[in-house]
């Protein structure tokens, strides 16, 4: 970074910003007042007095090196930007990501702690920092809000409800309904129930919230262009996929409503404890949680913004639907681009677990780590380099062991372990290169590419 940058900031500018508290520059500069010997944030809710007496720097680090101390009440050298705070944001969104993977409707924060790396304490104090609220709050609210969902949508007895939202017993969950809602399980369906009567038996219907708007079609090309045969499914409106957690089997199909910003779930399992689960899935699948005017903001720093996002409005990062899954495939299909089609049907064919479904071309479920840990890969004609990296990963996943531990271990291209970060960990960083792009700008010319919606773009890796 230029040791001269603040230079170039406008002391008029920051004045203003620094006057109405504007958070949209918190960690864009810091206010040094050259009396007190003090540095701030944009945010900090202390006054500033005289502006000539105020020195603008860009970074911390530049107000530290000219001798000026963190203020006490704003904490600037743990503001957005700073090496302290990516490091304790990174610890709280990983223990976020755990939650709603449903780490704590078996478990404590104690824990989740122990997941992350930290003391219990501690990983409380960060919550409350960077979040206002505590980790048993959020995974109690995440609770709520699918046992209400599956009151007003869903015919389920309240047992049911109860259980497939991640509540440990019937008691909890009257007590957390009645606390949140101040009425019953029963009333709160009663007044609230918006059952299609269409999908009352055996498969499930849920609805997806999204911010709007979202190109569905890119989505559906681009699974499509993925799909695992026996897996998966691809047709112009919809997305089908078996799936297992667990106990539990089936399926989903996924469509997009096309009166509202939302999409339909249905859902056809063994056993319905992990609804709750499968509606996160989802939710993480089709990028729902995406904010497009950030990613707007974002994407204007690409070189050809214009052309790209005006083309394909609410473009969406694909995820995973299963981590282990979309390992196996990128190590299969080796480098990005390549699609690993027919070693994956092999792959699926020899060691997946046949399935019946309702639905034509799902007839498998993708190989448990257990079985690939073991099998001879080389029998389907994988070769022993791609076979040896599978039985590392599966071996790995079998053990328990974390991905961020096993991925080193396995040599990948340094392209296709950050495309892995972006889709299976939600690391939106994992694809910042040189010339300042972001994670959704670099995935997005990427799936532009593949769309065929412009021409002359470099795609990652």
């Amino acid at each position: 970074m230029n040791p001269n940058l603040e230079n170039e900031l406008d002391p008029a500018t920051c004045w203003q910003a620094m006057s109405v508290r504007d958070r949209r520059f918190d960690g864009r500069f810091f206010a040094a007042v050259v009396t007190t010997k003090v540095y701030c944030r944009p945010i900090c809710p202390i006054p500033l007095r005289k502006p000539e007496n105020v020195t603008w720097f860009s970074t911390a680090s530049a107000a530290e090196a000219r001798g000026f101390r963190p203020c006490r009440r704003c904490r600037p050298h743990t503001s957005p930007g700073t090496p302290a705070w990516h490091g304790t944001s990174a610890v709280v969104a990983r223990a976020l990501r755990l939650i709603e993977a449903g780490a704590m409707d078996h478990g404590n924060v104690e824990e989740l702690a122990e997941h992350v790396g930290i003391g219990a304490r501690h990983l409380r104090r960060l919550f409350v920092e960077h979040l206002g609220i505590a980790p048993n709050q959020i995974a109690n609210a995440r609770r709520l809000r699918m046992a209400r969902q599956l009151l007003k949508e869903t015919s389920l007895s309240i047992n049911q409800v109860a259980a497939s939202a991640g509540f440990q017993s019937i008691r909890q969950f009257n007590h957390a309904i009645r606390s949140s809602f101040e009425q019953s399980p029963s009333k709160l369906r009663k007044a609230e129930s918006r059952i299609d009567p269409a999908y009352t038996g055996e498969e499930i219907s849920l609805y997806l919230p999204f911010h709007p708007p979202m190109d569905w079609s890119a989505l559906l090309r681009f699974f499509s262009e993925h799909a695992i045969p026996g897996i998966e499914t691809v047709d112009d409106h919809c997305y089908r996929r078996t799936i297992q957690l667990g106990d539990a089997k089936g399926f989903i199909e996924v469509a997009c409503d096309p009166n509202r910003p939302r999409l339909q779930l249905r859902i056809k399992l063994s056993t319905l404890d992990s609804l709750i689960l499968v509606a996160q899935r989802a939710r993480t699948l089709f990028d729902l949680d995406a904010d497009p005017k950030q990613m707007s903001r974002q994407l204007v720093r690409t070189r050809r913004p214009h052309s790209i996002f005006g083309a394909r409005p609410g473009l969406r990062v694909p995820g995973a639907w299963d981590v282990f899954e979309t390992v196996v495939l990128a190590v299969l299909g080796q480098r990005l681009g390549t699609r690993a089609g027919a070693s994956a049907a092999r792959l699926v064919r020899a060691f997946g677990r046949p399935i019946e479904t309702s639905r034509p071309g799902l007839t498998h479920l993708f190989p448990l780590p257990e079985t690939l840990a073991q099998d001879d890969l080389a029998s389907i004609g994988i070769n022993s380099e791609t076979a040896e990296k599978i039985h590392m990963l599966a071996t790995g996943y079998r053990d328990g062991k974390a991905l961020t531990r096993i991925l080193p271990q396995l040599r990948l291209d340094e392209d296709i372990s950050r495309y892995l970060a972006l889709r299976t960990l939600g690391e939106q960083n994992s694809f910042a290169v040189s010339d300042g792009r972001s994670a959704y700008a670099a995935m997005y010319q990427w799936i532009a590419h593949t769309e065929g919606i412009t021409s002359g773009l470099t795609q990652p890796g």
